[in-house]
């Protein structure tokens, strides 16, 4: 009988802390968090910590887009 197997999750995700991803898009923290809450940015929690998920937004952003 077949295990399923688990997904593979990269050594390394590029996460991002709200404050930097504000800062580096001009928007506000608020905005931000906002973004997040609603579910417009990808972000996991880490602790006590909130970091957006940069590689999934990558991945969105392009599957948004037609980029062929």
């Amino acid at each position: 009988m077949d295990q399923p197997q688990a997904p593979q999750v990269p050594a390394h995700v590029p996460l991002m802390t709200l404050e930097r991803f504000a800062e580096l898009s001009g928007l506000t923290v608020d905005t931000v968090y906002g973004h997040i809450r609603r579910g417009y940015l990808p972000a996991v929690k880490v602790g006590r910590y909130r970091l957006v998920n940069i590689a999934l937004l990558q991945t969105q952003c392009l599957q948004g887009e037609d980029w062929a």
